[in-house]
């Protein structure tokens, strides 16, 4: 299965889209939600509150705050 290039998403087989740019890059969408974010307003996902790579950011962030640097 597909992963979706900007949320992450695992997409079913059967659903989503797939652009393939001229450089040979193949990147699947899992909506077109996530194909103008990335495509049309070029956004990153990390900036994105609703993506994983949100969360993830926000996770290693939290974690590296609760350390003590000397």
């Amino acid at each position: 299965m597909a992963r979706c290039s900007f949320c992450r998403e695992t997409i079913d087989r059967g659903t989503g889209t797939m652009l393939v740019k001229n450089d040979g890059k193949i990147l699947f969408f899992c909506s077109s939600k996530c194909d103008k974010n990335m495509m049309k307003l070029g956004r990153e996902p990390r900036h994105v509150r609703w993506t994983g790579a949100f969360a993830r950011e926000k996770k290693q962030s939290k974690a590296g705050a609760g350390e003590v640097k000397e």
